[in-house]
Order: C-alpha cells, then structure tokens, then sequence
C-alpha cells in the first residue's frame, strides 16, 4: 500500500497560517517575516516554532479554531486527501488544537506538534514534530512513502520518504527541497494527477 505525506501550510492550504494567526494580533508581517526565514532555513523550525507559539497562543483558542476553519484549502489537494483518506497523513509542524477545524475537513490521519491544555483550557506545547519520525511510523504497513511539502522542515521527510515531491503552490520552494525532491510540481491538479500515476 502506498502511503501519502502532506505537508500542511502552504502545501494542502493557500496560505501560510501562521501569520494569517498572527492578523489577529497586529503581528502578521513580523509572523509573515520570521514564516520565511524558517521555511528558508535560516532559523532552525524548532526555534522558530517555539518563538511563533509564545506569540500565537495569546489569541484565545476558540478564535484560533474560527480562523482555521475559514482557510482556503486547495480543492485538488483536498479531494485527492478524502478521497484516499486511509493512505493520507498531514505531516506538519504546526499545533494539534490549533489545525484540528482542517484535519476534521480532510477525515485523514495527522502528525503535529502536540499540546496539552492548562487549566484555563489554553493548550501548552509540549512536543515539536519531527518530521522524519513521522515518516518512520507511516512506513508501518507501507510498500511505498510518497512525500510532498516546500520547505526546509520538509528536508527530514523527503529523506525518510520513498519519493518526494516540492510543490510550489502557494510560494516558490527553497533550492534544498528541489535538489532533494524526485519530482517538482506548481499546480494542485497536476500534483494529483502525479499521485494517482506514481
């Protein structure tokens, strides 16, 4: 059975939801900013999430769910997800509580940063995602991994994965993620398309 690994921010959303998060607090072209110097590379994801979170979790959690029910999904990508909801996980740094409204859209498995809630019932991080170990339980049962995400915390997957794929969706991928990936796609129909054919 093959198996699908879906990058979440900017590769199954039309937007990175971060700083989207962060427009509730004013702060957005600083998240927008710091967003990209992650997705580059230049500050290490686990830094970078951490500092995104201490800012982030100041917004009450109810409007953090209401903010992400309302992403802009791609429609492709989405169908392709519940279509093959068995075979498909999204594999993303981003908080559990936080993506839940987009995981209960799509129906499929999840790999995230994970929380537990305070006693105010605010969640508090308590684990970031590594991405590579994720892809190591997926293999379980799996004949094939197949990959997809844009950015440098998708490098360790891309790494453990059978065949990874860049998508450049929402913003261009960063010359690592090309030069590890197997395949390059800028199109949601035309990533479906090579999903089905792989």
């Amino acid at each position: 059975m093959k198996k699908y690994a879906f990058d979440l921010d900017g590769t199954v959303t039309k937007v990175e939801t971060l700083p989207l998060l962060a427009e509730e607090l004013g702060l957005s072209a600083e998240m927008k900013i710091l967003t990209n110097l992650t997705v580059s590379g230049e500050i290490s994801f686990e830094k970078s999430f951490k500092l995104r979170y201490f800012i982030l979790r100041n917004i009450p959690l109810n409007r953090i769910r209401q903010i992400m029910d309302s992403v802009e999904l791609d429609e492709n990508i989405a169908d392709f997800i519940r279509e093959n909801k068995e075979a498909c996980s999204i594999v993303t740094g981003n908080l559990d509580y936080w993506i839940e409204p987009i995981i209960n859209k799509l129906g499929c498995m999840s790999y995230s940063s994970t929380s537990e809630m305070d006693r105010n019932g605010n969640p508090v991080l308590t684990n970031i995602l590594d991405k590579r170990a994720a892809i190591r339980q997926m293999k379980a049962g799996a004949d094939r991994i197949i990959a997809i995400g844009d950015g440098f915390n998708d490098l360790p997957m891309f790494e453990e994965a059978d065949i990874s794929i860049v998508y450049a969706g929402v913003h261009l991928p960063i010359r690592a993620a090309i030069s590890a990936a197997d395949y390059a796609v800028f199109d949601g129909a035309a990533l479906c398309q090579l999903l089905k054919n792989l």
